[in-house]
């Protein structure tokens, strides 16, 4: 089983923000595969469920607020008993990328991000990641707090839509299959 776990807030008012792009990707990977999400309030979650080639996968988006998030992870994660370092895919924004920027890593520090915090407190650093890049001219006229949480500008939800998340989905779909390379690409 393969956990593909999104950092976002749950709410309208932060669907299109750039602190959200981890619900867009997934919410456009179920999508793709006709999936239906189900609240799970033992996960702190809404999941849905889906089968890549003979593997199950869960996508979770956590309800706790972003900076919480470690705690629906560890449920997940004890309830089926999965290896992070193995099983586990978090799909987040990254303020220190450039807009275009995605990476893969196999684990690392939180680098200031309060949502990677909590899931290495809950479930230690040892977990892929998905780092889709947001910073922008921008960032240098407001704080952190209300840059994330900032919609995307029009270009930007263009090339969210036409490459940034095609790119992030193929990610996905290769994590699931156990094809995963540690890369990072601008687009």
């Amino acid at each position: 089983m393969k956990l593909i776990f999104a950092q976002g807030n749950t709410g309208a008012q932060y669907k299109n923000t750039r602190h959200n792009v981890g619900f867009i990707a997934v919410d456009t990977f179920a999508h793709n595969f006709s999936s239906t999400w189900l609240i799970k309030p033992k996960f702190h979650a809404e999941v849905a469920e889906l089968t890549i080639g003979n593997e199950k996968v869960l996508l979770v988006k956590p309800t706790t607020f972003y900076n919480d998030s470690g705690l629906s992870a560890r449920e997940i994660i004890d309830f089926y008993k999965l290896d992070a370092s193995k099983d586990v895919l978090v799909v987040h924004d990254d303020l220190a990328l450039p807009f275009g920027t995605v990476r893969i890593r196999e684990k690392g520090s939180d680098a200031g991000n309060n949502g990677i915090k909590s899931l290495n407190n809950h479930i230690q650093p040892n977990y892929h990641r998905v780092r889709i890049g947001i910073l922008n001219d921008l960032r240098e006229r407001m704080n952190d707090s209300d840059f994330v949480l900032g919609n995307f500008s029009k270009n930007e939800s263009e090339k969210l839509v036409d490459s940034i998340i095609p790119h992030v989905i193929e990610i996905i779909e290769k994590f699931c299959k156990q094809n995963i390379e540690i890369t990072s690409k601008n687009l």
